[in-house]
C-alpha cells in the first residue's frame, strides 16, 4: 500500500536548500513542499518562485502557526539548527536537520530532552549512510562474511579557499562549530561509525595550516573500537587534489569506496583476501544500484514516517557520532586520549568543541600568498 503524502516545508534558502528541493521534486509522489521560510523575505520568495512553492515566510513562528506541517527541512547555518529545532518540537513537527546537527553535545542533550515530550523526531542529514553498496557493507560484516574488522582509513581531503570562508559564520566556533572535523569531514566518518559501531577512544590533533579562520583547517585522529579495530581519520580544506576515501580491512577482504561528494556502487571495490574469493558473491550479489544523497535518504525518512517510527538518523545515532567529534576537539586540544562518553556536562568540551580554547587562539591569523 502506498504511504501518505507528506506535507513539507524547508527553512533556509541556501545552497544546500537546492539539494533538498530537488531531492523532495525527485519524490514528489511521496511529499509536496508547502512553504519556504528565511530571514530574508525577499531570498524566500525568489526561492519559492524558482521552484514553484506556494509560500514562503520570513521566520519559522509564523510557519509554523500558518501551515499543517509534517517535515520541516532545516538547512540554516549551524548556529540556528538547534533553535529552530526546538521551535519545531515544540510545535510537534518533525525536523531533518544538515549536519552538524548542532554545535555542541549540550545542544544535543537539549534536543533529546525536548524530542521526550514531542509528538515529532529530530534527523540528522548524514546521507553517505544511504547508498546501497554501505548497506551491503554493514550487512555482510554483522553476518561475519568478511571476518573480523581489523584497521580501516577514513580520508576527507578537500580544498576550501579564502573566498570560501567569506560568509561570515563558516570557520568560526560561535557559528559553524568547528572546522573541516565539524562542516566537511563529518559525513565520511559517521559512515565510518555506522560500519565499525561504537567506538572505544580517540587520541587526535587539530591544526590551523593555511586559512585565516578561527577553527581548525586540519584534523586527524587515531581511533580504537569496541570490536577490536583501529582507524585513522583525516579531515582537510587545504588539499588541492581533492578525495573522500574509506577502507575497511577485514580478515577475509578490503572495502574500499573512493568519491568526492557522493558515491554509487562504481565506486565501491572488494578485494578478497588469498583463499576468500567466495566473498566475492556476496558483494556482486544483484540488487538496486541506490546512490548515496539526499534521494536516498529521504525515501528512508518516508518509509519510517509511513511506519510510524522515527526517522534515520536518530538523535541517538547522531549523538554518537557528535560525542567522537567533541572528543577529537578534546584530545587535540590538551593532548590527552578521551574515551567515549567522557565528556559529561560539567566539561568544557560539553558546550563548546573548542572546549578550553583552541591553541591559536591568541595568535595572529595565518596568511595565505602573503604580499
Amino acid at each position: 500500500m502506498a504511504g501518505r503524502r507528506y506535507r513539507t516545508a524547508i527553512v533556509g534558502t541556501g545552497g544546500i536548500a537546492v539539494a533538498h528541493v530537488q531531492a523532495l521534486h525527485g519524490l514528489a509522489d511521496r511529499a509536496e513542499v508547502v512553504a519556504v521560510a528565511d530571514v530574508d523575505l525577499s531570498r524566500a520568495k525568489t526561492f519559492a518562485e524558482r521552484w514553484d512553492v506556494p509560500h514562503a515566510y520570513d521566520g519559522v513562528a509564523e510557519l509554523l502557526d500558518t501551515q499543517q506541517l509534517d517535515l520541516v527541512h532545516l538547512c540554516t547555518p549551524p548556529e540556528r539548527h538547534a533553535p529552530l529545532a526546538l521551535e519545531c518540537l515544540r510545535a510537534g513537527v518533525t525536523v531533518l536537520v544538515e549536519k552538524p546537527p548542532t554545535l555542541s553535545l549540550a545542544e544535543m542533550d537539549a534536543l533529546v530532552a525536548a524530542e521526550r515530550v514531542s509528538a515529532g523526531h529530530v534527523a540528522t542529514v548524514f546521507q553517505h549512510r544511504f547508498g546501497s553498496d554501505a548497506f551491503r557493507l554493514r550487512r555482510m560484516a554483522a553476518a561475519a562474511e568478511l571476518g573480523r574488522p581489523l584497521v580501516a582509513t577514513c580520508s576527507t581531503l578537500w580544498y576550501r579557499d579564502e573566498d570560501y570562508f567569506a560568509a561570515p559564520w563558516r570557520g568560526t566556533w560561535e557559528s559553524e562549530g568547528g572546522g573541516p572535523t565539524m562542516g566537511h569531514g563529518i559525513h565520511q566518518f559517521d559512515l565510518l561509525l555506522s560500519v565499525l559501531g561504537p567506538w572505544r577512544e580517540v587520541t587526535a590533533l587539530a591544526v590551523r595550516q593555511a586559512r585565516s579562520t578561527d577553527t581548525e583547517d586540519v584534523s586527524m585522529a587515531l581511533v580504537s573500537f569496541d570490536n577490536g579495530a583501529v582507524a585513522s581519520v583525516v579531515n582537510s580544506v587545504v588539499s588541492p587534489r581533492q578525495t573522500s576515501a574509506l577502507r575497511f580491512d577485514y580478515e577475509h577482504a578490503t572495502v574500499e569506496v573512493d568519491h568526492l561528494y557522493g558515491y554509487d556502487d562504481k565506486d565501491w571495490t572488494l578485494t578478497p583476501a588469498p583463499g576468500h574469493d567466495a566473498v566475492l558473491a556476496g558483494w556482486t550479489a544483484a540488487g538496486a544500484d541506490v546512490a548515496s544523497g539526499h534521494p536516498a535518504q529521504l525515501a528512508a525518512v518516508f518509509d519510517a514516517l509511513d511506519r510510524g517510527e522515527a526517522p534515520p538518523v536518530t538523535l541517538a545515532d547522531a549523538r554518537r557520532t557528535m560525542d567522537f567529534v567533541a572528543a577529537l576537539y578534546a584530545s587535540a586540544f590538551t593532548g590527552e586520549r578521551v574515551r567515549s562518553g567522557q565528556i559529561g556536562p560539567d566539561s568544557p568540551f560539553a558546550t563548546r568543541m573548542d572546549g578550553t580554547g583552541a591553541p591559536w587562539k591568541e595568535t595572529q591569523r595565518p596568511v595565505t600568498n602573503p604580499a
